[in-house]
């Protein structure tokens, strides 16, 4: 019988050897990730010299290199400034992975593919929605690590909710992320879809793909139980249109201090068209399958459910989902326009972080998948471009360990950190100017004062969300 190690190895040989033929595949409306453009013979250096000279090109305007060869692209504010210090001094940047680890398609499917674990303790609720359906909270409890530290200096630990991506797998990365959290001092809750996860299905309605009203019953809930405590978002993947829609909608209601997203699929439209390389194509659609065959009584009312198992697309399925329905039919235009992430993009009312690869096999190059126009004109939102990660892998030296996780922790402890002194600086403004009502020279004083930000062109922060 060979050992667990050497069959890790043959899977990761397999991985590779799958991820090498994939490479060289084209698939229509969608250039192919990760194959060089330049000879073998140059040398891997000065390959990675001249992808990083690449990303810089593309970005040229309001860029901010950071260790690892990253970029932060971003509207200029104080806490675009703010970040981009605290990013310059984060150690998870720093580290690139092993050459060999450093393929799109080896992180890709190593985050995918490879088992779960033994992951760590939850606790699972139910939640009734107002229609009579069911989502499923997973709190996660355990194992509690003596080291466990607070993140608020008021004492509560703050809540970090969830979002797997839009198929309702549960990848390692996010347990693995709920693990790092809870030692951090926070309180990790994973929010799982209607029929996701061992969710019972007990309404025949799915969730479309950016459709937020469970979720917004589901924040509601997680304030009800912990009123005081700030809550921050992340979500995986396809699951950041569930995230981006919800904060677009609720604006400065949201009831979110920070939110981050890890390889969002930001133009979702688009993608559901150009379709994926043909392995991550079949491969979501075939996982997607297997959990709906689950529904098929319940669903075949409204679904045609035959029409659905022979879907030979991604969109083709979420077609006869949501758009050929026996009950209330409507088209893929409609579709997308109440479903569309970015919908509402100007009305997010809280700080976004995403994590993006330039070597996304799943969402594409970011010169034609991402909205560089988003960050560069939007304050709310800060793009961060890294030169390796796949899609949502993100490894470096050990591993099945990503990077991602330390930098969004550390995200959002800048966000806290930059808040409190904001707050500070008000109240002692507040207190300048009380004073200074009072003296009977107040006209002549205020001929001298000077605001700080006169002569900044720059975006002033404010905090808009409802606490």
């Amino acid at each position: 019988m060979p050992t667990w190690g050497a069959a890790l190895a043959l899977l990761l040989a397999a991985l590779a050897l799958l991820g090498l033929l994939a490479s060289r595949l084209r698939c229509p409306g969608r250039r192919a990730v990760g194959a060089g453009t330049l000879p073998e013979a140059r040398g891997q250096d000065h390959k990675e010299e001249m992808e990083g000279g690449n990303l810089a090109d593309q970005f040229s305007d309001r860029r901010e290199p950071l260790p690892g060869g990253c970029h932060l692209i971003c509207k200029p504010s104080a806490l675009a400034q703010y970040l981009v210090r605290a990013f310059r001094r984060s150690a998870a940047l720093e580290t690139d992975p092993r050459p060999w680890l450093s393929g799109p398609h080896l992180q890709t499917l190593c985050h995918f593919v490879l088992p779960v674990g033994s992951g760590p303790e939850l606790a699972r609720e139910y939640l009734q929605l107002a229609d009579d359906g069911l989502v499923a909270l997973d709190w996660v409890v355990g194992p509690c690590s003596r080291s466990r530290r607070v993140t608020n200096a008021g004492g509560l630990p703050a809540v970090l909710l969830v979002i797997p991506n839009a198929w309702g797998r549960l990848t390692r990365n996010v347990l693995g992320l709920c693990l790092l959290a809870l030692e951090r001092g926070y309180y990790p809750v994973i929010f799982h879809r209607r029929g996701h996860h061992g969710c019972p299905l007990v309404s025949p309605r799915l969730q479309p793909f950016g459709d937020p009203s469970d979720l917004k019953e589901a924040v509601t809930y997680i304030r009800f139980r912990h009123p005081a405590a700030p809550l921050f978002a992340v979500s995986e993947g396809s699951g950041s249109a569930l995230l981006l829609s919800y904060l677009g909608e609720c604006g400065s209601s949201s009831y979110v201090t920070g939110a981050a997203c890890i390889s969002p699929v930001l133009r979702c439209r688009e993608w559901f068209e150009a379709g994926l390389p043909w392995a991550y194509e079949w491969g979501f659609l075939l996982q997607q399958k297997i959990a709906l065959s689950r529904y098929t009584t319940a669903l075949e009312d409204t679904v045609d459910m035959g029409k659905l198992f022979r879907s030979r697309s991604l969109r083709e399925l979420e077609e006869t989902l949501f758009c050929h329905t026996k009950s209330f039919p409507i088209s893929w235009d409609t579709y997308w326009d109440h479903n569309d992430p970015l919908r509402d993009v100007d009305e997010t009312a809280v700080p976004v972080l995403c994590i993006c690869s330039a070597d996304d096999p799943v969402c594409g190059p970011p010169d034609h998948t991402l909205p560089t126009e988003l960050f560069h004109s939007n304050p709310y939102f800060f793009l961060l471009l890294s030169r390796h990660g796949g899609h949502c892998g993100f490894l470096r030296q050990e591993p099945l360990s990503a990077w991602s996780h330390e930098v969004i922790l550390e995200y959002f402890q800048a966000l806290t950190e930059f808040f409190r002194v904001e707050e500070r600086m008000k109240g002692l403004s507040r207190r300048q100017a009380s004073f200074l009502g009072g003296r009977r020279r107040w006209g002549s004083l205020q001929k001298r004062e000077v605001s700080p930000s006169s002569n900044l062109e720059i975006f002033s922060w404010k905090r808009s969300y409802t606490r």
